[in-house]
């Protein structure tokens, strides 16, 4: 299964894609989307759907994850967020992606195994499971291979499956 992963923002978009299959990983491609500071706030969202949309084809996936939007102190940022967000999910539906959601706590618990980990700590074990020789950089870029490894646990247990097909798993 070829797995996009997203870590959504405005300025920066974190985006891996990830082939994995029998519990194998490798990595197709990783990367950002970047949008500078002074582009008016339409032609960012429109560069990140246009890139956005690239990768989708170029890789064709089966699915995107995503991380939730959580609100943290900052009103504007998490509605431009939301905004961006929102683009990225119009290019997987334009491009017939399913997309799962998933919080931070859950990318940590499917990476680490420990939901209060540290950043640097899902950094680092992204770079193992992947087998990669070092973290990504952006940080985007290394969340965004996260978000895909989350999925892939997910997709690949039992309770993953029973939510694809839309079944109540309690």
């Amino acid at each position: 299964m070829v797995i996009l992963g997203i870590d959504p923002g405005y300025a920066i978009v974190g985006c891996g894609v990830i082939d994995y299959e029998n519990n194998h990983f490798r990595v197709l491609e990783y990367g950002a989307i970047t949008t500078p500071a002074g582009m008016p706030f339409g032609q960012r969202l429109e560069r990140i759907y246009d890139e956005a949309t690239l990768l989708m084809k170029r890789h064709s996936p089966q699915a995107m994850s995503i991380e939730k939007l959580f609100y943290n102190s900052n009103a504007k940022t998490v509605i431009d967020v939301g905004q961006a967000r929102g683009v990225l999910m119009l290019a997987a539906q334009k491009c017939g992606l399913e997309v799962y959601e998933y919080t931070p706590l859950q990318v940590k618990q499917s990476v680490v195994g420990y939901g209060r980990a540290e950043k640097k700590q899902v950094q680092e074990m992204t770079r193992l499971i992947l087998h990669l020789s070092e973290i990504p950089k952006p940080d985007d870029t290394a969340d965004a291979l996260a978000m895909a490894i989350c999925h892939a646990h997910a997709s690949g247990s039992l309770m993953g499956k029973l939510k694809e097909k839309g079944l109540k798993v309690r």
